[in-house]
């Protein structure tokens, strides 16, 4: 996992402009997220995982925005955001309903 945001902060590095630096992080996120497979969840410590994994995703997404909120390119940055942050709700929704659906099927 460690080895994923480092090849964000390099790709950062090698960005012209503080909002293709905001860019590159944000599809660096979206790169950790998609490896998520919402089909391979089976215990509540699967659960858990994934959710801790979207909400630090959230957190990075959000901390992103704060840093190049003063950006000229401030639209490109916000929609890639939004997108992001869109599809981490879509997902706490699929693991709210897979909990509520297998809740007495879930080891503990």
């Amino acid at each position: 996992m460690f080895s994923a945001f480092s090849s964000i902060d390099y790709n950062s590095i090698r960005a012209k402009t503080p909002a293709e630096t905001a860019v590159k992080r944000l599809n660096g996120i979206g790169e950790v997220l998609s490896g998520l497979d919402m089909s391979t969840i089976q215990t509540q410590d699967d659960m858990a995982h994934a959710l801790w994994t979207l909400d630090t995703a959230d957190k990075c997404i959000r901390t992103i925005l704060t840093e190049f909120r003063t950006e000229r390119a401030k639209d490109q940055v916000v929609r890639e955001a939004k997108g992001l942050l869109d599809l981490i709700a879509l997902a706490r929704d699929e693991i709210s309903g897979y909990r509520d659906d297998n809740a007495f099927s879930l080891s503990a």
